[in-house]
């Protein structure tokens, strides 16, 4: 385990993804100095949420973000500023010229992400598989065509996780693509093998080139499913590094098992 200080460094072929869990950050003293990191805006969104898991999430959430793109840039944590594009999506304001660092954040009960990359877009989605029913009718409202067919032959016992892997992947190609759902869902469908492989595959009108992606399907534990998607630049192969964190306190390596890529 390392202390959260020193300076990280990212190559352009490598993908760093950071986990923390706010469940298991609850130190006092701790949560004290995260509070001091959010600017009065983020402070007053803070308060503004109902429940307390969801005002502390949000506090571990913007801890994470700005602990971790200060150690890559050297930027001090405070002077950090983020802006959003029409669709929402958040970025740097100020990047340093020899460092083009780029982002997304994704969050869900009991789990944050957060995944760097330089210079290429990315975009991350995690899910809690336990906190919302699913139903083919939101797959038919969601899916492509290919993936509610395939959602409709796998097994019963297997079609929670399909449901979830169909949708992290998706949700982390639009974040990628930084347009939300302005991009139509069932233009693009995902392929996932019996095996580790996965691919995607895009309808013409949706002008878009499958060789210049790729993805990873992971299960960080047992109740959370989470997808990276990356527009590569760089057409060979990325290193994925997977590492927990708690934000002002330690970060680790992270045993993440990788469900499927589309590396194969």
């Amino acid at each position: 385990m390392q202390h959260m200080g020193s300076k990280l460094n990212l190559k352009t072929n490598e993908i760093h993804l950071w986990f923390a869990f706010p469940d298991e950050i609850r130190d006092p003293n701790l949560l004290s100095e995260y509070k001091k990191l959010l600017t009065p805006e983020e402070g007053k969104k803070q308060q503004r949420f109902y429940f307390e898991k969801h005002r502390h999430q949000y506090l571990v959430t913007r801890a994470l973000v700005r602990t971790t793109l200060s150690r890559y840039t050297g930027i001090p944590v405070s002077d950090l500023r983020f802006d959003r594009n029409k669709y929402g999506r958040p970025e740097l304001v100020v990047v340093p010229k020899d460092f083009p660092i780029r982002f997304n954040l994704s969050h869900t009960d009991g789990l944050i992400a957060c995944a760097v990359v330089l210079n290429q877009d990315i975009g991350v989605d995690v899910e809690d598989m336990t906190r919302r029913e699913i139903s083919l009718e939101t797959a038919d409202r969601f899916f492509s065509k290919t993936e509610v067919r395939d959602l409709h032959q796998v097994l019963e016992s297997k079609k929670r996780d399909r449901f979830f892997e169909y949708w992290t992947l998706k949700e982390s190609y639009i974040k990628a693509r930084g347009m939300g759902l302005s991009l139509p869902l069932e233009q693009f469908s995902f392929h996932l093998s019996e095996n580790e492989s996965l691919r995607i595959s895009f309808d013409p009108r949706l002008s878009d080139d499958p060789d210049r992606w790729r993805f990873w399907l992971l299960k960080p534990t047992g109740r959370h499913k989470a997808a990276v998607a990356i527009c590569g630049e760089n057409r060979g192969a990325y290193e994925l590094t997977i590492r927990k964190a708690v934000p002002l306190s330690a970060a680790e390596d992270f045993p993440c098992a990788i469900v499927k890529h589309s590396d194969i």
